[in-house]
Formats: structure tokens, C-alpha cells, sequence
């Protein structure tokens, strides 16, 4: 009986596997909701997501407030950012993460300081190359920093920070002071502020039962290296906050885990099956879901089944076939058919936002009135 099931299931595995290959994916999606977004990029070899899903997230934002398309620089917020993240190794000795990570607050932070520019501006790139590689870069800096957190002079030196600009100049290029665009001249800060981008007007939000709902807190995962704040409330006000944004023209960003077997960027789904032995099939045709309480959702937080490993943009929302909600997502592991489907989109149930976002970022406009009041906006 056992081995009869076991063809059943493996016959079964391959009808859904040969359907997904013929049509691309079983799933049949229809768009509900699609917001307007510059075409999908790829970060390439970084672990610059939270740059790339929120330069994304701004371009968007600037479409709807002035009805321009820009070509944000990602680069540009890395440039500025990295600093930031050095001071904070450095000053905590070394006992705090150095990465390549971030979230999305960061962009807001570097906007707030350092402003905007296109991409024209500033590339991030030398002449020569035309993919982001940061590797080699992150292993120098860190390792400049761990000797001089080491302290072999006895003393700290003020050297490490002109060490750290001339290391980020040399593979990511000069910070820049103005520029033209669209025969004018700006400044960074003059750019963002023409673009409609006010940083105090957008906020964090996310779920979790380890602290009081409509409070504000600092999040304790490893890229929130700047100690940024997020609204707390509950699950279900989570989903009807990010409803609600989408309803009224504003896009998010999206902080997730995407360890699952059940997400694929190559079929461009995510999903949480009620059966978890069948997340591989899920993938490749609808499957009945979990239904995710918030006890579910903290439980899956605080063993670590969930974490913070990447940043999208959210876009829009979506059915399938059989009237199942999915949000959206716009990617940035660029739009190659081999690795990725829908141009680079991920559709994602809302099952899988309940169970695998850690949070949105998202313009306050965009919140339901009832949560503003909630959260003392």
C-alpha cells in the first residue's frame, strides 16, 4: 500500500511538474491591482535588496506625487549608508553586524541626510563593468575595521573613517555634490525634495505579540543596525493596512523571509501549503493553504523559521484561478526565464504575507484611518 501511494503521489508530482513546464506555471493569475513601477533590475552579486526594493518603492512614489518617471540610483544610498554601518561596528567594538544588509528605513535615513539622485548620477559602477559585485569590497572594509577594533596602536585612530570613504570610493565611485537633470541643476537634497520625497511621511509596520499592539519599537533582527522604530499592530490590521495602501494608489515595501521551499522565484509564486511535504508542488499549481494565527506567525518569528532575509516591492494585488488573493511583488534578481517568471515578479498569497513579512514600509496616507488613530499618527 505504501509503495502504490508513493507512485500515486510521484505520477501526480510529475503531471503538475510537466503542466508548469508547458504553460510556464499552473497558476493563472489575474491582476486586480497593478501599480505603477519601473521595469525589474538585478541587484546582482550584493546584499543591497533593501536598497533596491526601496529606490523602487521611491520611484513609484515619485510617479504618483508628480507623475514623473525617474531611474533612482541605488548606489547612491549604499555610498551613504556604509558609513553609517561602519560606526556602528566600529563604536560597538566589533560586537554588532557588519553586512551588506539593511532594511528599508535605511534609504529613508540616507534621504533624509544625503538626499536623492538618478541614476545617471551615479552608477555605483566603473567604466568597465556593468553588474554590482560587492563581495571583495565588504571583506577589505571589514577587515580594516576588525584591525582597527583590534587596536593595535593602543589607541583608536581617526584614520579608519577617511580609510573607510577612500575603500567605498575606489569600488563604488566619489560622492557626488550636484548634478543635471533634465537640463537643471541640483544637489542630492535639492533632487529629493523636488521629487516630493519627505522621509517623515512614511512609516514602519509589523506584528508580533512579544510587545504592547500600537506601540512603536525597534525590532531586534540582525540588519536593523540603525535601531529603526515599527508600528505594532495586529495581524489582520497588517493585511487591511497593506489593502488599504494598495486600494488608494501607494505601493510598499516589503521586508520577508523567502527561505521556503514554497517561494520560487523561477515560477514566480509563494505560498504556505496546509501540508507542509507539499511545498515543493505548491509552487507549480494552487494547493489548499494554512490558515496563519498570530499565535502561528510569533511562534515561526521566535524560533527562527522566520527571518529577515530579503526586501521587495509591493506593487499590486492579483486571483488566481480559483479566487485565491496574491500581492504582487517586484523582485531584484532581474527578469532572466531561466531563474525568474513574470518579468521578474513573485506573485504571494496572503497567507504567505501573514506568516513570512516582517514588515511594510509604506507612505502614512496610505494607512486606514482607524489605525492612524490607533497608533497616534
Amino acid at each position: 500500500m505504501k509503495k502504490f501511494t508513493f507512485y500515486i503521489i510521484l505520477v501526480f508530482a510529475f503531471a503538475k511538474a510537466g503542466l508548469a513546464q508547458e504553460t510556464n506555471a499552473a497558476y493563472i493569475f489575474t491582476d486586480l491591482i497593478d501599480l505603477e513601477a519601473n521595469e525589474v533590475i538585478s541587484q546582482g552579486n550584493t546584499g543591497t535588496c533593501w536598497s533596491f526594493s526601496t529606490s523602487s518603492f521611491l520611484e513609484s512614489e515619485v510617479y504618483r506625487i508628480t507623475r514623473k518617471k525617474v531611474d533612482l540610483s541605488e548606489m547612491y544610498t549604499v555610498r551613504t549608508t556604509y558609513p553609517m554601518k561602519a560606526e556602528n561596528y566600529v563604536m560597538r567594538q566589533g560586537k554588532a553586524q557588519f553586512s551588506e544588509g539593511g532594511l528599508a528605513h535605511d534609504v529613508l535615513n540616507s534621504v533624509a541626510q544625503f538626499g536623492l539622485v538618478p541614476i545617471d548620477a551615479y552608477t555605483g559602477l566603473a567604466p568597465t563593468e556593468n553588474k554590482h559585485n560587492h563581495a571583495e569590497m565588504v571583506t577589505v572594509i571589514e577587515a580594516m575595521l576588525n584591525a582597527y577594533i583590534e587596536n593595535p596602536g593602543r589607541r583608536l585612530s581617526k584614520k579608519w573613517k577617511p580609510a573607510v570613504n577612500a575603500v567605498l570610493d575606489t569600488y563604488l565611485g566619489d560622492k557626488i555634490d550636484n548634478f543635471s537633470f533634465e537640463n537643471k541643476q541640483y544637489t542630492p537634497k535639492e533632487f529629493a525634495t523636488a521629487m516630493g520625497i519627505k522621509p517623515s511621511e512614511y512609516v514602519s509596520l509589523t506584528s508580533f505579540t512579544h510587545v504592547p499592539f500600537y506601540t512603536s519599537f525597534i525590532l531586534n533582527i540582525p540588519d536593523n543596525f540603525s535601531n529603526g522604530s515599527f508600528y505594532n499592530i495586529q495581524l489582520d490590521e497588517f493585511i487591511k493596512s497593506i489593502d488599504n495602501a494598495l486600494e488608494k494608489g501607494y505601493t510598499l515595501t516589503l521586508d520577508c523571509d523567502v527561505s521556503e521551499l514554497s517561494f520560487s522565484s523561477k515560477q514566480g509564486v509563494a505560498v504556505i501549503p496546509a501540508q507542509k511535504e507539499n511545498e515543493k508542488l505548491a509552487v507549480l499549481g494552487p494547493e489548499e493553504e494554512k490558515v496563519i494565527t498570530q499565535k502561528y506567525r510569533q511562534d515561526e518569528f521566535e524560533n527562527y523559521n522566520t527571518t529577515d532575509d530579503h526586501l521587495m516591492h509591493i506593487t499590486g494585488k492579483a486571483k488566481d484561478q480559483n479566487g485565491t488573493i496574491y500581492y504582487k511583488v517586484k523582485n531584484s534578481w532581474g527578469t532572466n526565464p531561466d531563474r525568474t517568471a513574470y518579468n521578474g515578479y513573485v506573485y504571494m498569497s496572503v497567507s504567505y504575507i501573514k506568516l513570512k513579512a516582517i514588515s511594510v514600509l509604506m507612505h502614512r496616507g496610505g494607512l486606514p484611518s482607524s489605525i492612524s488613530e490607533k497608533i497616534k499618527l
